[in-house]
């Protein structure tokens, strides 16, 4: 059974329909990469995985559970939705870390939030937040980032947030970890450090979706690539089959004009 199936998914910002019918399924363990140009929908899809988006129309199941269905008019509340979240853990361009928190406390915050709707709460609080924080720590370790953990952002390197950003998305275990460009915001000598992140985490069969203009990476790391345009899924395949032999003439010219851009 594929971990993830997402049936005809559709999203329209006014009169701008940015997902038109999205479709693809992915096996637990699996690396899938997202290529496209920007405003192809790519971010749009992960947010409406992780719920930061309702879609218009479609079907998202996770380990066959129907997480959406658009025939089912029963919206969630917000307790529902915070369950659906759980997941995908998503690790966005910009970070998004608060700066008032240290890294340890960056990366402990969502468990202790979670913590708090559990009904013994109150009786085993002093256990829970030990065991938050212990796991914390251990995320932060396997990132390269013992030594920071008591900093905060902006005593960070860009690097080092997006590592912190991927160890507080694995702190809540999600079935599916997605990327949304998690390099774009940083300076070309720290993208190597994140990159490297993400292949031990695709060496231990972490179950990933990548959004990114790497596009060696994506070739190198990738199970299965998905090369979305104008809001639809144009060709999906092996990395050999769509990066390196495309068959759709827009997929040859994206890849033409990304490798003049970096030459």
């Amino acid at each position: 059974m594929a971990i993830l199936e997402v049936q005809h998914i559709q999203k329209t910002f006014e009169r701008t329909q940015v997902l038109k019918d999205i479709s693809f399924s992915m096996e637990k363990g699996q690396t899938v990469s997202i290529i496209g140009s920007s405003g192809s929908g790519k971010t749009t899809l992960l947010r409406c995985l992780n719920f930061l988006e309702r879609p218009d129309h479609g079907v998202i199941r996770v380990n066959g559970e129907t997480l959406f269905d658009s025939a089912d008019p029963a919206a969630g509340g917000e307790r529902e939705i915070r369950r659906k979240r759980l997941h995908f853990g998503l690790v966005f361009q910009s970070f998004n870390l608060f700066p008032q928190y240290t890294a340890l406390q960056n990366v402990m915050l969502a468990g202790q939030l979670l913590a708090q709707e559990a009904p013994d709460y109150k009786a085993r609080k002093k256990e829970l937040l030990l065991a938050i924080e212990q796991q914390a720590r251990e995320l932060l370790g396997q990132m390269g980032l013992s030594d920071r953990m008591e900093n905060y952002p902006h005593q960070l390197s860009g690097g080092q947030c997006q590592r912190v950003a991927i160890a507080r998305a694995l702190a809540l275990t999600p079935d599916i970890l997605c990327f949304d460009e998690p390099t774009s915001a940083l300076d070309p000598e720290l993208t190597g450090e994140v990159l490297h992140v993400i292949r031990e985490l695709a060496d231990k069969e972490t179950t990933m979706i990548i959004v990114t203009h790497e596009m060696a990476f994506a070739r190198d790391v990738a199970d299965h690539v998905i090369f979305m345009d104008d809001g639809t899924i144009l060709e999906q395949g092996t990395p050999r089959e769509v990066i390196e032999n495309p068959k759709e003439e827009r997929t040859r010219q994206f890849l033409a004009r990304f490798h003049q851009e970096t030459r």
